[in-house]
């Protein structure tokens, strides 16, 4: 078998490399076919090529030529016992060494393609991206075809994209679609087959292409990567240096390493694309965004900018809503934008405190002031000073103790049980609550003066069922919250089950949202949230109608409504409405609803 010597130690015997391989690469790098660890030497300094009749000897760098027989070239056909020198290196060529068959060297290239494989089945296990799963897929094929420069293309809507390209020296390459052929890609494409071109330039089918003109290229192997049948990617090598390079042995390795690419990169673009809508979700949610708060629809933007407005100052606000509205978040909201906001922020509830106890946690009391009272004790106006109050449930207050907080907002001074020294404090009080209090002053149970004193600026905050552009967007912050928070590995809300959240009612807004979304978190043991995960019926929500149903319900109910507004005055109705009267009389015959026709044809509104 062809052979090449060279002696790196004078002091060591000489090293005997079998040519055995279609191309023997070396350089000092040691991934080389043949390693010289001289500092004259590049990485991969040169090439051994046999094209199956002659050994060619190439140098991979223009400016560092070789020298044969101490001539200096870019490539030679080499002889028996020619001379090739490697900086400081003389390396002898022997054509003529140890006979061996062609099937020996069949298997050593499979054993080695084989190693190969186990090394890269090896490294993907460790590989997070894609980026560096197909680095890893490229350096292994380039290795084993020895091609020089190796590329995995992506079909974007059939179009072509790099989303890797690596050079022999295990470089990206830069701008590498201008390095592909379109008309071998384009044969790939269409025949969903591998294709192999030996020598490009003097290919029948692809000589007269203008890529493979322009970019003179040799040898080119490309095999397609399939998903149920259609092309999802090409990998694609070539060597724009040595024709006759790939044969059938060489594509059968790379169509072995294609279907492992294959599982691999369909993995690992579901991972990117599950990493890019979480990113995008939470931008959106960051979009949707006020602080603490999540809202877009039109009634939580005018909350926004009244807050906004009222923030900087100091007069109280009430904020109003239904219980789990999140009237909280909205007072700790303008605590933040306030000049305020490096104080404290104390919160209360006045419902949830028994009345006898209740004076106490407001306003403090000193030691011996009633039985239990065995120190001074500052209460909730006190521990707010400099900062803000948020007194919640303020409907609850009794009425003896509105008198006192009245006093405060009017002096601004507190005095503790049992005490009889007022202290001055700075506090912005603001309030919330989920009960009519205009209606609560009627029956005596608020004070009107304190109603006033409380309500400079009244903040209504909207129900869930009246935020349906919010619904989701709140829906889907709370399940990445508690996805996280309890390590569960779920991918989302099922369509029924987003269904099923807009459909209900949501009486306890946000707050019993927000608990079915933990409680499905917590049990449910499938990817993605089921109704039944939500406890919620998805029977109840109504099956989708054809258009010109829909429109006639509403058509029939929006009637309905008219004339119930204008007392079944059916004349009116239809002026009302721009139809004609006999519309109205036809509707009333439908729905089993007719009188006296005499009404359509005459009659006063």
């Amino acid at each position: 078998m062809p052979c090449v010597r060279y002696i790196l130690n004078q002091k060591e015997p000489p090293v005997t490399v079998r040519l055995y391989k279609r191309i023997t690469s070396i350089g000092s790098d040691k991934n080389n076919d043949i390693c010289l660890p001289a500092g004259d030497i590049l990485p991969t300094h040169a090439h051994i090529y046999f094209d199956g009749s002659h050994y060619w000897a190439f140098s991979l760098d223009r400016n560092r030529l070789l020298h044969v027989n101490t001539k200096k070239v870019h490539n030679h056909r080499l002889e028996h016992l020619d001379q090739i020198q490697l900086g400081r290196i003389q390396m002898d060529f022997f054509l003529h060494d140890e006979i061996e068959n062609q099937p020996v060297q069949w298997e050593v290239t499979q054993l080695h393609a084989y190693k190969k494989m186990l090394e890269f089945s090896r490294k993907v296990a460790n590989q997070v991206s894609i980026s560096d799963l197909l680095n890893t897929l490229l350096d292994a094929v380039i290795d084993l075809t020895e091609a020089e420069k190796g590329m995995v293309l992506l079909l974007d809507q059939e179009q072509p994209r790099v989303e890797a390209a690596r050079n022999m020296q295990k470089e990206t390459i830069q701008n590498a679609l201008d390095k592909v052929s379109d008309s071998i890609i384009t044969q790939v494409q269409q025949s969903k087959q591998p294709v192999i071109v030996s020598d490009a330039l003097s290919d029948d089918q692809f000589k007269t292409s203008s890529s493979v003109i322009n970019l003179k290229l040799c040898s080119v192997m490309a095999v397609p990567l399939l998903d149920k049948g259609d092309i999802f990617a090409i990998l694609y090598l070539g060597n724009d240096n040595v024709v006759n390079l790939f044969n059938q042995e060489s594509l059968d390795l790379l169509c072995v390493f294609a279907s492992q690419a294959t599982l691999l990169l369909q993995k690992a673009l579901l991972l990117q694309k599950l990493q890019t809508d979480n990113h995008n979700l939470e931008n959106r949610i960051k979009h949707l965004h006020y602080g603490d708060i999540i809202g877009s629809c039109a009634a939580m933007k005018s909350v926004f900018r009244s807050i906004d407005k009222i923030a900087p100052t100091n007069v109280s606000v009430l904020i109003s809503g239904e219980t789990g509205t999140g009237k909280e978040l909205i007072a700790k909201r303008i605590h933040d934008l306030s000049p305020r906001a490096s104080g404290p922020f104390v919160t209360i509830n006045c419902g949830a405190i028994p009345e006898n106890l209740l004076e106490s946690e407001l306003f403090g009391h000193i030691r011996g002031a009633f039985t239990g009272a065995v120190a001074t004790r500052d209460g909730k106006f006190k521990a707010a000073d400099g900062g803000t109050l948020f007194l919640d449930e303020i409907g609850e207050l009794p009425l003896q103790l509105q008198v006192k907080l009245l006093r405060v907002l009017q002096e601004k001074t507190i005095t503790k049980i049992g005490d009889t020294k007022p202290e001055w404090i700075d506090t912005r009080i603001l309030s919330a609550t989920n009960r009519d209090l205009e209606k609560a002053i009627e029956l005596g149970r608020f004070r009107e003066d304190l109603y006033y004193r409380i309500n400079v600026v009244k903040l209504p905050l909207p129900a869930l069922r009246d935020r349906n552009e919010d619904l989701f967007a709140i829906a889907k912050y709370l399940l990445h919250k508690y996805t996280k928070e309890y390590n569960k590995n779920i991918k989302g809300f099922s369509k029924r089950a987003l269904a099923a959240i807009r459909k209900e009612k949501w009486p306890g807004n946000i707050r019993q949202l927000e608990n079915h979304i933990k409680k499905a978190v917590i049990l449910c043991d499938h990817a993605w949230i089921e109704p039944q995960d939500l406890d919620l019926d998805e029977h109840d929500i109504e099956p989708i109608m054809p258009l010109a149903e829909a429109k006639e319900r509403f058509q029939r109910r929006y009637i309905d409504e008219i004339l119930t507004r204008n007392n079944g005055n059916r004349t009116k109705t239809a002026k009302d409405l721009c139809v004609d009267p006999r519309t109205i009389f036809r509707h009333l015959e439908k729905s089993g609803n007719q009188e006296d026709p005499e009404e359509i044809r005459g009659g006063s509104p």
